[in-house]
């Protein structure tokens, strides 16, 4: 009897619930759930890969990389206009904002040290949105939306949205280019 009742109710509802996509899905890595899809701009994304961000054998925060189709063409998603979101869930407790704007700064000179004054512009706006002390479990998003801009979040809060495809694509150098800040975590982010 408790067996066919198992088979009737429990098991279908178990492959219901498992149709829904992000409800019971997450992933875990170093004990930060990810989601495995989010929406932004109404647009769905998916997690391509996660990884550990390591600087001096310390974590410092989780980042998953998010895609509407998941690749493992680093190229492809920095030149890509289309929708997309990194994520950045820190793990390590008290990154100054002077720690997170020269890490900003020395990545922008190192991949575009020639700079036009646009570009420049963008980057520099970009930097100062990074006044707080980041602590454990907070979060920062990058998202680009097409036709909107590089949207940043700080704790699901817009801190601005910057109309720079060319800030874009130099962000996404950072983590995804030929000389990553971390390549364990772009090979995290890339899926591989």
């Amino acid at each position: 009897m408790k067996n066919i009742l198992f088979r009737r109710l429990v098991v279908p509802a178990l492959f219901i619930l498992l149709l829904i996509p992000g409800l019971l899905v997450a992933r875990e890595i170093d004990g930060v759930r990810l989601p495995d899809v989010l929406t932004i701009a109404g647009t769905r994304l998916v997690l391509n890969g996660a990884g550990i961000r390591t600087k001096f054998f310390f974590h410092v925060y989780v980042g998953g990389l998010y895609l509407q189709t998941p690749t493992h063409d680093p190229a492809a998603i920095i030149a890509g206009d289309a929708p997309m979101l990194v994520r950045m869930h820190f793990i390590y407790d008290g990154v100054s904002p002077e720690q997170m704007q020269n890490g900003w700064q020395k990545g922008f000179r190192r991949l575009a040290p020639h700079a036009g004054k646009e570009l420049q512009a963008a980057m520099h706006r970009f930097i100062k949105l990074f006044s707080v002390t980041v602590k454990k479990d907070d979060v920062y998003d990058f998202a680009w939306i097409p036709g909107k801009g590089l949207e940043v979040r700080f704790n699901d809060k817009v801190l601005d949205v910057i109309d720079s495809f060319a800030l874009k694509k130099v962000l996404f150098r950072i983590w995804f280019g030929r000389e990553p800040a971390d390549s364990d975590l772009k090979e995290g982010m890339l899926g591989l």
